[in-house]
């Protein structure tokens, strides 16, 4: 059980899971080695194989994990805001562009950063961030079909929705600009408005 310093067993687990999350989002998985990820969770090197036997690989399933339930839930009170889909999937586009500009353009997308270069070679790396974005795909379907969408159309639409961020928030961090994540938002607001 987790102690409220965040001490103890399960604290030391996830400030590592933490630390490598947030290093792998900025490094990627590559760029990032197992004694930089103790050293930022305060941990103890043998204490990251005690919680990842299965090394780096097993720490970057647990990273994506972290980071589909932590933008998985972003996503979902972002979509709740506001009554109208089209106007949430704008202003989902836009706090997002405002979070990647206040990190210095280096807070992108954790689960995509931790799988590019490692998902093809890491069979479990890949199947944890294909399970993240089928799970964002379904965040944005069940809003989409609450509006009175067709599930087909729904189903469409939230897997270009979801594309769509993901290659602007990219995007945004090449170009270090906001532009490619509002201009993103506010096209997918004309596209959800055109199927009502």
């Amino acid at each position: 059980m987790s102690t409220a310093d965040g001490s103890g067993a399960t604290g030391t687990r996830e400030r590592i899971v933490l630390a490598a999350s947030r290093l792998m989002q900025r490094q990627g998985y590559d760029g990032t080695g197992i004694k930089q990820i103790s050293t930022e969770a305060g941990a103890t090197f043998g204490s990251v194989y005690h919680f990842f036997p299965g090394g780096k690989r097993e720490l970057a399933v647990a990273a994506i994990r972290h980071g589909d339930q932590e933008f998985g839930d972003f996503l979902r009170e972002e979509l709740d805001r506001v009554d109208d889909p089209a106007e949430a999937v704008a202003a989902c586009a836009r706090t997002l562009a405002a979070g990647l500009r206040a990190s210095d353009w280096t807070d992108g997308c954790p689960v995509t950063a931790t799988a590019l270069g490692s998902a093809t070679r890491a069979p479990e790396i890949q199947q944890a961030a294909a399970a993240a974005f089928e799970r964002w795909r379904g965040l944005v379907a069940e809003r989409l079909r609450r509006s009175g969408l067709p599930d087909a159309d729904a189903r469409e639409l939230a897997a270009t929705v979801v594309s769509a961020l993901e290659g602007a928030e990219f995007a945004a961090q090449v170009s270090r600009s906001e532009e490619p994540l509002l201009t993103t938002g506010r096209q997918l607001a004309r596209l959800i408005s055109s199927y009502r």
